[in-house]
């Protein structure tokens, strides 16, 4: 069955400016510029710009969403499952933006926009319910979906690097702070690319074999970034381990404080984070391994149980556990500070000149 034909409303050159603006405005930083995502724009722009096929679409989309060639899921989208799924969103990407701005921690940015973006991504699902043969409403929906994710990832590599560096204990990264963050971010845009171009093309895509070679893409892509992301949090698990052997005053450091301010606390919520969105990682290589008419991907339960609500508590679990509540907001620039050095002193010309006679003396 060929989904991917159906025609939709919204106008491509709309989405490509808009979809570049989003993304490019997450990944912004000094380490990753935005003209990096440049050729995002014009994959995204070119592959969406691609005029679809008119195709007879059932005379009732709402009979049998599963048979119709222009429902694009296979399913009529359930609004009160949108509606909690994006109220919770909005309201985690509400807190964070508060939080940003009273506490601090300007490096979850990516996370914050993220959340947005996601919620961006549901809200699409309402029009899908009124226009279930829109392909230009699922385009929308699914990139913003997809991809959202990769903002995710990007806070929690952020993140390890700041902690390892606040309590001085890089020494147990596999790399430096510094470079960890640098590697898996790098890492994290590529893979973002990936899925950005494969994503693109299986659902603009007039054929099934393009549609196929678009999802064999988007794929790789994700394996790629699982894989990473992986090997990330065993590394992750290993620094825990290693300052917990060999560094039993740092490992305690905040025990004399409430649980809910001990720095472990955060590594937890970190660990947490880590586990749910490994858990969203494999059920979309599960389902996109099953082809597009797969029954984990006509199945709106699993999308919201396996993808939506473990990238939720991915990053709801950072609402009570705050990244500034555990690393102050000068506290980097502190330890970043060089220690000083002993200065010699540079005798006075007076000095020189004294020095000078009991020589001669």
């Amino acid at each position: 069955m060929d989904r991917f034909r159906g025609s939709g409303p919204l106008a491509a050159p709309v989405l490509g400016p808009l979809l570049t603006f989003v993304l490019a405005t997450m990944f912004s930083s000094k380490t990753s510029p935005a003209y990096r995502l440049a050729f995002l724009a014009t994959l995204v722009s070119l592959a969406l710009a691609k005029k679809s096929q008119q195709l007879p679409c059932a005379a009732n989309p709402y009979v049998d969403p599963k048979d119709d060639p222009c429902n694009a899921i296979g399913y009529i989208t359930n609004n009160t499952l949108t509606a909690i799924a994006f109220s919770l969103y909005v309201l985690v990407a509400f807190f964070m933006t508060f939080a940003t701005v009273r506490w601090g921690a300007k490096y979850m940015l990516s996370m914050t926009i993220g959340a947005y973006t996601m919620a961006l991504g549901l809200a699409f699902r309402f029009g899908m319910h009124q226009h279930p043969d829109s392909k230009g409403m699922y385009i929308v929906e699914y990139l913003f979906v997809v991809l959202s994710p990769c903002a995710f990832i990007a806070a929690d590599y952020v993140l390890l690097g700041r902690l390892s560096r606040y309590l001085k204990t890089g020494q147990y990264l596999l790399v430096r702070p510094e470079r960890i963050t640098k590697y898996f971010i790098a890492s994290d845009v590529t893979t973002f690319l990936i899925q950005a171009a494969g994503g693109s093309l299986s659902i603009s895509s007039n054929d099934a074999k393009g549609a196929l070679t678009g999802s064999r893409i988007f794929l790789a892509g994700l394996c790629i970034q699982a894989a990473s992301f992986f090997t990330f949090t065993c590394i992750f698990l290993r620094w825990a381990r290693l300052v917990r052997k060999n560094e039993p005053a740092i490992w305690t450091r905040d025990a004399h404080l409430p649980w809910y301010r001990d720095w472990r606390t955060l590594a937890r919520a970190q660990f947490f984070s880590c586990i749910g969105i490994l858990i969203r990682s494999g059920y979309r290589v599960a389902e996109l391994s099953q082809g597009f008419d797969g029954p984990l991907t006509i199945n709106e339960g699993d999308f919201y149980g396996l993808d939506t609500l473990p990238l939720f508590l991915a990053i709801a679990i950072y609402v009570p556990f705050w990244p500034a509540h555990y690393i102050p907001r000068d506290a980097l620039t502190r330890a970043q500070e060089p220690v000083p050095e002993a200065e010699e002193s540079t005798p006075s010309p007076t000095e020189s000149h004294t020095e000078k006679q009991k020589e001669d003396v």
